[in-house]
């Protein structure tokens, strides 16, 4: 029997990830033994105490057992973390230093959501794909820049490590290491048990974009805020680097490391945020929103929203407009 450890860091992090990790391998365990097999894990949740309060003390988990008494395990599934990453990473420095010697011993680690920052914290992750929450990619460009994120995926996979978007999507997260772990048919089971959607692949619908504004650069600041003020107009890159006086790859360069997107990559991000906004909340044509965005090209506009939503202008607009 492989051995699953399901984390509980110190200190008040998110339950839900918790609980929903073990109720799915839970049910997975349930339905093999139902067909006949034994179950697949052992599963156990570890942490350095052996009492943590969720929540002002509302709820608390008592883990099974310390991390320090399992010796070796196959899978580590660590859930995310509250929104003040250094204190996490600071109060489980002894968890991030057990889940790198697992590693090298071959066990294989999943990171939920936010957990990202404790796994990277490892060193784990450098040179390695990575997703996390949408709105704490920022965050986690500035104080990993080894790693390669890439926050509109919803789950990465590479050597043996698993990461997630943010949120309920780590519910999705399970049902790929079910079907990964046990197989197709008991993945198809959980998911309709849980009513999950299998096999989704993007959290780009649900992402809001609000720019990366966390550096030092007066310069591109001011560019973004130019970009941010003329959704409607037809900016270039050029005219942008002449317009603050900035030789156009030196502006290019110095843009893509403030924001981590190039100029035209962040105009289109900006007018696909104020597209989106506008279907969400008005009755406006597809056609009427593009040109308030500054495109005259239905064609470019459906590509470059979908390259950015995962969607087409017509479906986010039926799914999300109840005007």
């Amino acid at each position: 029997m492989k051995h699953l450890t399901i984390l509980v860091p110190a200190g008040e992090n998110n339950l839900s990830s918790i609980v929903g990790a073990y109720k799915i391998f839970s049910r997975a365990n349930q339905y093999r033994q139902k067909r006949g097999q034994q179950a697949l894990f052992k599963i156990e949740l570890a942490g350095l105490a052996a009492e943590v309060d969720f929540y002002g003390g509302l709820f608390s988990v008592k883990p099974n057992t310390a991390i320090s008494a399992i010796a070796k395990t196959d899978l580590i599934i660590i859930p995310s973390l509250n929104h003040n990453y250094h204190q996490s990473v600071k109060d489980n420095s002894e968890m991030i230093t057990w889940i790198r010697e697992q590693y090298t011993n071959g066990a294989e680690v999943a990171s939920i959501c936010t957990g990202a920052f404790l796994l990277a914290s490892s060193g784990l992750l450098n040179g390695k794909l990575c997703s996390t929450h949408w709105s704490a990619a920022d965050d986690f460009r500035s104080l990993f820049p080894e790693v390669e994120l890439q926050a509109d995926r919803l789950i990465t996979d590479e050597h043996g490590i698993y990461t997630n978007g943010g949120a309920y999507s780590f519910l999705n997260l399970m049902i790929y290491l079910v079907e990964k772990y046990y197989d197709r048919e008991t993945a198809i089971f959980c998911a309709k048990v849980f009513q999950i959607d299998i096999d989704r692949q993007s959290q780009s619908t649900f992402t809001i974009f609000t720019g990366q504004k966390h550096h030092d650069d007066d310069v591109i600041r001011q560019a973004q805020q130019y970009i941010e003020e003329n959704v409607q107009e037809k900016i270039s890159a050029e005219d942008l680097s002449q317009q603050f006086a900035v030789s156009r790859r030196n502006f290019d360069r110095r843009f893509v490391k403030a924001t981590g997107n190039t100029p035209i990559e962040y105009a289109q991000r900006v007018k696909i945020e104020s597209a989106k906004r506008t279907f969400e909340s008005t009755r406006k044509t597809i056609n009427e929103v593009m040109y308030e965005v500054g495109y005259s090209d239905i064609k470019a506009f459906r590509e470059v929203f979908r390259k950015i939503t995962g969607m087409s202008p017509l479906a986010y607009k039926e799914r999300y407009s109840k005007v």
